[in-house]
């Protein structure tokens, strides 16, 4: 049986959906046997991989580099599931919208700090006006609300993907 090649990426948001795929324990290791991790948080790869079965995206989409980002994703997964309510809605990165992205920096890196005021320029991602979620950007084809989905919820979906099963809606799942 030919394994799946599934990748996971974390953009503006905050882990608590990696971690929750991780809250799965033991039913993590049976899925070894049906996946490769081709790239993610806890794989070395440097570079998105040319062609991916499955990509789970955490995160709002909130600086230039992740339009990038997603955009290469896009193009090299077959399915992109949004995962998360950062990923499918915008939701906590998206509460600074409404502030103009200069006055936040200067509140965070010079108002905010003891030492060093200065806002960092080198290395450091140019933040769009707004957090947007994938959609904003790419397809999307599955979305798992929740914050972040419970194990239970990503597990179902990933084994409907793997038993090459079309997703089902899940009621359980809850937003925020």
């Amino acid at each position: 049986m030919k394994k799946v090649r599934l990748a996971t990426v974390w953009l503006d948001g905050c882990s608590g959906c990696h971690m929750s795929v991780l809250d799965a324990d033991a039913a993590v290791i049976a899925l070894a046997s049906k996946i490769d991790l081709v790239y993610g948080p806890l794989v070395d790869a440097q570079e998105f991989p040319e062609s991916v079965d499955v990509t789970l995206v955490e995160g709002a989409v909130g600086s230039m580099e992740d339009v990038h980002k997603i955009q290469k994703i896009r193009l090299h997964s077959n399915v992109l599931v949004a995962l998360g309510d950062c990923a499918v809605t915008s939701n906590v990165p998206s509460m600074r919208n409404t502030i103009p992205v200069n006055q936040l920096l200067n509140r965070i890196y010079i108002e905010g700090a003891d030492e060093g005021k200065v806002v960092p320029a080198d290395g450091v991602p140019t933040l769009m006006k707004q957090a947007r979620p994938l959609q904003d950007f790419v397809k999307v084809d599955v979305y798992i609300p929740g914050c972040p989905p419970p194990a239970r919820t990503i597990l179902a979906m990933l084994n409907d993907l793997l038993d090459a099963r079309k997703p089902s809606a899940n009621p359980k799942a809850k937003w925020g």
